[in-house]
């Protein structure tokens, strides 16, 4: 007959080594999960700071490249020349590549940034002259927008798209009045007669004010060289053609400001006669997003004192 004082501790031992073993299969499911956890994590934070290449799918195949041009153009605005460049170069440099979409959606911007653009067009479309390039218009290519599409091959718009704005324009305010009501005095200094050239908060300068028009006269005729160079005999020029206005798809057609009627699926498959579309435009990791709005401030703060007004083709 066994020992019950015996029976008792191996059946205390057996409870306490079931016990043992089931902390321990717990405390390694711990671990488990938990590194599951962090590499879940790492990989999110890989995807969200642009570490992994995660916005372009494979280019494999013969295919229309497409590259956006969506928002105003400039330096920290929703899209600039450094980034329709890149993906305009990545497009041609594609061997499977048949032709080139440029997909215009844009009020205009910077003349600086929209001639980056339109010298860098006209570049490759020497150096790789069996590869069309067209540009199709969304709901608006105005000044800056139409400023890069007159450098294409050709100009496919929608009936209602607007198009045209080919003007420059220099925009502030004059805060005179409101200070005198205010009783605030203003007090500028500066080194050089014209250093405060238009400040919104001192009296209009009829010579500053005629020096800038001669200027935005100048940028005004590069414009229009422009836009002659580009689309050549096709234009049919009016008085009204360089005025600023703006016309609707289906009339810039009959103008010469734009070559037909067509979206972007209908110029590849079409035209292009490449259905398959591969989007070449470079996306924005949230690393630089950040830096580029905290360079923007921060270039917006130091430029603030320094100039009151911009030039843009809007």
């Amino acid at each position: 007959m066994s020992d019950p004082d015996n029976w008792e501790r191996k059946t205390l031992e057996k409870l306490a080594f079931s016990a043992l073993q089931e902390q321990r299969r717990a405390r390694h499911w711990g671990i488990f999960f938990k590194l599951l956890t962090f590499i879940y994590l790492l990989v999110l934070l890989a995807l969200a700071m642009g570490w992994m290449d995660h916005g372009e799918m494979p280019k494999s195949g013969k295919h229309t490249a497409v590259v956006d041009l969506h928002g105003v153009i400039g330096i920290g605005a929703d899209t600039n020349a450094e980034r329709v460049i890149n993906g305009l170069q990545a497009a041609f440099k594609d061997k499977n590549t048949q032709g080139v979409i440029l997909r215009i959606n844009s009020p205009g911007g910077s003349p600086v940034q929209a001639g980056y653009i339109n010298d860098e067009i006209r570049r490759l479309r020497a150096n790789h002259p069996n590869t069309p390039l067209y540009a199709v218009v969304e709901d608006i290519c105005a000044s800056g927008g139409y400023y890069v599409a007159a450098a294409t091959d050709k100009i496919y718009v929608d009936k209602a798209s607007i198009v045209g704005s080919i003007g420059v324009i220099m925009d502030s305010f004059g805060f005179t009045g409101t200070m005198d009501k205010l009783g605030v005095e203003r007090r500028l200094l500066a080194a050089g007669e014209n250093k405060g050239f238009l400040d919104p908060f001192s009296p209009a300068n009829p010579k500053q004010e005629e020096y800038a028009k001669e200027m935005l006269g100048e940028i005004h005729n590069q414009f229009i060289q422009v836009v002659r160079q580009g689309r050549g005999k096709r234009l049919k020029e009016t008085p009204e053609m360089f005025s600023g206005l703006v016309w609707s798809g289906e009339k810039s057609i009959q103008l010469g400001l734009a070559d037909g009627l067509g979206s972007a699926e209908y110029v590849a498959r079409e035209v292009i006669k490449a259905e398959n579309m591969m989007d070449f435009t470079p996306q924005e990791g949230f690393a630089e997003r950040v830096a580029k709005r905290f360079g923007a401030a921060m270039a917006k703060s130091w430029l603030a004192p320094l100039s009151s007004s911009s030039v843009s083709l809007h």
